[in-house]
């Protein structure tokens, strides 16, 4: 089985934030869990599509099911 990563700069282009925002909210504790490999920072796939589905929302008071239906 291969494990998917991406690093710093791919999971800031795909949620369209900055690497800024990404190492603050690493500092904060927020975010899915990441990798620290030789100074490197990685975030394995799943963590981030976890993460994702954990953040789904139907309105701001109400978390939404991850499988989308109603």
């Amino acid at each position: 089985m291969s494990v998917k990563h991406l690093n710093q700069r791919q999971l800031a282009e795909r949620w369209g934030v900055s690497e800024a925002t990404l190492e603050r909210w690493r500092s904060e504790g927020i975010g899915p869990i990441f990798l620290k490999l030789h100074g490197r920072v990685l975030y394995r796939v799943e963590d981030i599509e976890s993460y994702e589905a954990d953040c789904l929302r139907k309105s701001t008071s109400e978390r939404a099911s991850a499988g989308g239906a109603a």
